[in-house]
């Protein structure tokens, strides 16, 4: 079982970067990426005379300083041949993180770290960076620490010219020089595997912080509609089994495949327009939407607790409604299947009660196919989805997902894709487990 285990966990490292580059490489190829957006937004406002745009004149196209788009590329990794950008993402190639043209003797502010204070307002530390020429021998250093504004018993970093300390600094490497410029520039490695999801194009914010502070929300529902979800279809196909092709199997089945073959967008759409806004019985029965009323923290403990119920019921039955068909015949076929084993044949014929042989011996064992599935739990973090969250407005990642999409955030759609095949490749190896610890016969090697 180790053997195996050790190999699966091995196996996930190719598929992990078999999955990750073809979706990366199908993103690089299509129109209309961050640079072209980028781009389109310098062009049209280029007729009010931009820096880096020249106007083009009544109906024609602004165009774009060189020195614009070399900065473009550079900041997007164009710069660089597809592989390594592809390298630099996955974090084991160094990606430039910092680049400066400067003059020599003339300071620049360093932003070495932004933080905040008591009252959520962000500063920045800062520092002076500068760059002589003595003789042939270009040398970079810096002053000491300060903060563009003082708090906190930090004080505001001081104009350079106040500055009499000054220390040699090996942070930046020294690029080449052009027209009495020096290139500096700072490389590090980050990417995916030192847990850096990269940074929204829309929200100018860490696609990870993104993902965290949405992520309870589409936790929540998942986890609620995972056990409900088991816990009325195991019961449904249990009965089934039972009274197979009875009227009550027929009439079940009916209304499992009706609920299957709606759409659960659609069905959150009916359900407001039955329940929500005043359009069934002429009241408000359930909230148009949200996770939470806007008043919730004013709310007693009870009143917190009703409120969050009320949010949930709706969602809940959207998020529930798919997987009936298919786990409700899966336990039925699964019993079925044992019930027409010998070993249960054997058991009637010693005379044992119905009800023992069905639940004690033919439901224990109709169990194992699905108790597997609950590997699948390591996914339920984003189970968010998201036309569910959108027809509800639940601020979770499933609508996070579907904003980056309409609005082409490609980050948040690839930290997405890396978080995905993370949580499928971990739950296919948690089900292994459990079907061996569920079934002892079954041997991996």
């Amino acid at each position: 079982m180790f053997k195996y285990i050790l190999k699966r966990l091995l196996l996930m490292i190719p598929t992990f970067i078999g999955g990750t580059f073809l979706v990366y490489s199908i993103i690089s190829l299509i129109p209309n990426g961050p640079i072209d957006k980028a781009i389109t937004q310098l062009q049209m406002g280029g007729a009010t005379g931009g820096e880096g745009v020249v106007s083009g004149g009544s109906g024609q196209e602004a165009k774009i300083d060189e020195r614009v788009l070399e900065m473009l590329r550079k900041q997007y990794g164009l710069d660089q041949p597809f592989l390594v950008r592809y390298l630099v993402w996955l974090g084991v190639y160094p990606r430039e993180t910092k680049s400066k043209e400067i003059a020599f003797g003339k300071p620049f502010r360093e932003n070495v770290k932004l933080v905040e204070n008591e009252n959520n307002e962000k500063f920045y530390i800062q520092r002076w960076i500068r760059v002589d020429k003595e003789g042939d021998q270009v040398k970079v250093f810096k002053s000491g620490k300060g903060a563009d504004y003082a708090f906190d018993n930090v004080p505001e970093l001081p104009n350079h010219t106040e500055i009499t300390d000054w220390f040699p600094s090996n942070d930046w490497d020294i690029g080449e020089e052009k027209e009495g410029k020096i290139n500096l520039s700072q490389s590090a490695f980050s990417g995916i595997f030192t847990g850096d999801l990269g940074v929204s194009h829309v929200h100018n914010r860490s696609v990870w912080k993104l993902i965290r502070e949405r992520m309870h929300v589409s936790l929540y529902f998942g986890i609620i509609s995972f056990f409900l979800t088991y816990l009325v279809c195991i019961p449904l196909g249990i009965s089934k089994a039972i009274r197979h092709n009875t009227t009550y199997d027929f009439l079940t089945s009916t209304l499992i495949f009706m609920g299957y073959a709606v759409p659960s967008y659609a069905l959150g759409v009916l359900l407001l327009k039955l329940f929500g806004g005043g359009g069934f019985l002429g009241a408000e029965i359930f909230p148009l939407g949200g996770f939470r009323s806007e008043n919730f923290d004013e709310l007693s403990f009870l009143g917190k607790v009703w409120n969050q119920i009320h949010h949930t019921i709706l969602p809940v039955i959207c998020y529930m409604i798919g997987s009936f068909a298919v786990l409700t015949l899966l336990m039925k076929n699964s019993l079925m299947e044992n019930l027409s084993q010998d070993y249960v044949r054997t058991a009637f014929a010693k005379g044992l009660p119905e009800k023992t042989i069905i639940f004690k011996h033919a439901v224990r064992n109709s169990l194992i196919p699905i108790a597997t599935g609950l590997g699948g739990i390591v996914g339920i973090f984003l189970s968010g989805s998201y036309l569910i969250e959108f027809v509800f407005n639940i601020d979770g990642i499933g609508l996070l997902g579907f904003e980056a999409i309409k609005n082409m955030d490609y980050p948040i759609f690839m930290g997405f894709t890396v978080l995905s095949i993370l949580a499928l490749l971990i739950g296919n190896l948690i089900s292994d487990i459990l079907y061996v610890i569920l079934d002892p016969r079954i041997q991996f090697t």
